[in-house]
């Protein structure tokens, strides 16, 4: 298990991942550093290089949505998997939750699944 979040840690990146399979399933923590564009120490995920990527592409969007219209979601069920991510980004407070119960909340989890302790294949597009 990693420590929690520091917020005076100086990295530009620095998440804390908590990833639950199902409820009262074991719960998982890792961790995401880097600066410039590179890892630093103490990344703790399977594949902290793909993690980076996922949220170095689709962070924004993520974590900091831009209000709008509505949107569509499709009602499906993805799975039990529930993760939250906090810590900072581009020295932005983050604090969001990802879970698998309609087609808009999946695209999302598809999209950050490196950095919620997934594999990089299984990325996708906001």
């Amino acid at each position: 298990m990693t420590a929690p979040h520091d917020p005076h840690s100086g990295h530009q990146i620095d998440l804390a991942i908590r990833l639950t399979e199902a409820p009262g399933g074991p719960e998982y923590t890792f961790r995401l550093r880097a600066d410039d564009g590179a890892l630093s120490e103490g990344c703790t995920l399977p594949d902290s290089a793909a993690a980076l990527d996922a949220v170095q592409r689709f962070g924004e969007d993520v974590f900091f949505p831009k209000p709008g219209p509505p949107k569509m979601c499709t009602q499906q069920y993805g799975g039990p998997q529930v993760a939250v991510v906090t810590g900072r980004f581009q020295g932005r407070e983050v604090h969001s939750g990802f879970s698998r119960t309609d087609g808009c909340e999946i695209a999302r989890w598809r999209a950050m699944a490196p950095l919620l302790g997934g594999t990089a294949g299984s990325t996708g597009a906001i």
